[in-house]
């Protein structure tokens, strides 16, 4: 699976390593990916996810369902 959050799409970032002498390579940058399970009030089930932390926060302030449907995301 990709390292894409199913529910807000952060995906990888590219950036550089800087060094002391100012040098630049290519690096990538990795969202905190979780797997989860989420219960969905709407559907009566448990619903695995992988979502990023931030993402998880959100949920735990708004709720699944919510953050489902703003996402406008369907569920399987």
């Amino acid at each position: 699976m990709a390292k894409v959050c199913q529910i807000s799409g952060k995906k990888t970032q590219v950036g550089n390593n800087v060094s002391h002498a100012n040098n630049k390579t290519k690096r990538k940058f990795y969202p905190n990916l979780q797997k989860k399970r989420f219960y969905s009030e709407a559907e009566g089930r448990w619903v695995t996810l992988k979502v990023a932390t931030s993402t998880i926060r959100t949920i735990n302030k708004k709720g699944f369902d919510q953050v489902v449907k703003e996402a406008g995301i369907k569920l399987k």
